[in-house]
């Protein structure tokens, strides 16, 4: 059961090489399940019991059940996660030659990778693509995956970095982090050479491409490790692995008073200060349609934000067992020890006392086991999409999220126990 779990798990990471993909994957699973899709420009005709969701840019997705129940005096429970990853953005007129014989491709940090990770990896390249229609304003969408080993990005040498072991290697974005395309001769086009690239394997006309959102990732693909396989190592666990158990305990969960959303957001790796994160009202306003098309009032909405409860689901850090001193003396998760809830002094997590109870109580309901992460006083750690959520409406809520080794690196190491934890404590959730 726990390693079915793992498994599922890497088979939605593996086949969602973006933000687009993992939505279009979740999007693909929900129907499958009975949900039906809705569209933020038609008019939403809700019932109660009814399975729902909703894109946002095709980067973002909300799902949602509403309750049998009194939605105010009921509330909502709620898991939010978010779909994007720390990565490369390739970037307009990417195309650069070296000596007029390498071909690479110019490219723009997003969020906060471990770098020097990428290095010397078989890359490829995937994301949304805008093609003409015939009204201005709606572009054609499409995705593409090239799916195979296209790009690297060479390391230097030790032979001219003697020092590299010791010193370390400070590295420029804009100088080392350039992968390489391929070889070219001296007939080459650079000029629009990934629009053509581009065309060709989507098997549609250049001059219908607009423009396009292209990231790399990792090609190699994600599995089991461990004497026995007791963890996963795969990109992007942080944070698809909760998007994933958030899926899988929606779809699981049983019909109850209490009305049930998933979301997934995108951008936290960069602020959530976007139309499609949890900085912008989108989630306050589904959540309004959905009350309001029941026939609830403002009063009502009121009162079901009040009586909502949130997850806030991003993952955590596990003690390491190469620097144990990085971790809280008292307070360090260990991998396959069950869910950490998140606490900081300062709110960069909204976890509180109340809340932290209430998570325990889950846990302790679903049978799973809970562990807690604070910070160590002397280092200052990172925030996710709680805080940032909860400043567009007051609601309780708790951070939570599994631990974690080498969070942000191109390949990163979770628990397979823990991926089924985390599933039974949300299917839990969603079931009260």
């Amino acid at each position: 059961m726990e390693k079915q779990a793992a498994r599922e798990l890497l088979d939605f990471i593996n086949s969602s090489p973006t933000n687009f993909h993992a939505v279009l994957n979740s999007k693909k699973y929900l129907l499958e399940n009975g949900f039906q899709q809705l569209f933020s420009g038609d008019v939403w005709r809700i019932e109660p019991g009814g399975k729902y969701f909703v894109t946002k840019n095709h980067s973002s997705l909300f799902a949602f059940v509403p309750g049998s129940g009194d939605m105010a005096a009921n509330g909502f429970k709620l898991i939010c996660a978010h779909s994007d990853s720390p990565t490369f953005r390739i970037k307009p007129k990417a195309e650069m030659t070296v000596e007029g014989r390498y071909l690479k491709l110019n490219t723009e940090v997003y969020g906060g990778p471990i770098m020097y990770t990428w290095f010397d990896r078989p890359l490829s390249l995937a994301g949304r693509v805008l093609l003409r229609s015939e009204n201005p304003l709606k572009p054609i969408v499409q995705f593409v995956d090239f799916n195979r080993p296209l790009l690297l990005i060479p390391h230097l040498a030790i032979h001219f970095n003697r020092t590299v072991n010791e010193q370390g290697n400070p590295l420029s974005k804009q100088k080392d982090m350039l992968p390489v395309l391929g070889m070219i001769n001296d007939h080459f086009e650079k000029e629009d050479f990934l629009l053509r690239l581009i065309a060709t394997e989507m098997q549609v006309n250049p001059a219908d491409i607009l423009n396009f959102d292209l990231t790399l990732y990792d090609v190699e693909k994600g599995g089991l490790a461990g004497l026995n396989e007791e963890f996963i190592s795969c990109g992007k666990l942080d944070d698809l692995a909760m998007v994933h158990a958030g899926l899988k305990a929606l779809v699981r969960s049983k019909e109850c008073s209490r009305g049930k959303i998933l979301a997934i957001f995108d951008n936290e790796e960069v602020g959530s200060g976007t139309k499609q994160g949890a900085g912008s009202p989108i989630l306050r306003t589904i959540i309004e349609r959905i009350v309001f098309s029941l026939g609830g009032s403002q009063e009502d909405l009121h009162r079901a934000i009040h009586h909502s409860f949130m997850i806030s689901a991003d993952m955590a850090h596990a003690l390491h067992p190469n620097y144990p001193e990085k971790q809280d003396p008292t307070n360090h998760p260990l991998i396959n020890g069950g869910p950490a809830i998140k606490i900081n002094a300062n709110q960069k997590y909204v976890t509180d006392g109340d809340s932290a109870a209430v998570f325990e109580n889950i846990c302790r309901m679903a049978e799973v086991p809970c562990q807690t992460f604070v910070n160590h006083s002397d280092m200052a750690g990172g925030s996710t999409l709680g805080n940032v959520l909860l400043s567009q409406m007051e609601m309780r809520g708790v951070d939570i999220g599994n631990p974690m080794w080498g969070m942000h690196s191109v390949r990163e190491t979770a628990g397979t126990q823990d991926h089924h934890y985390i599933i039974k404590a949300f299917t839990t959730f969603y079931n009260m």
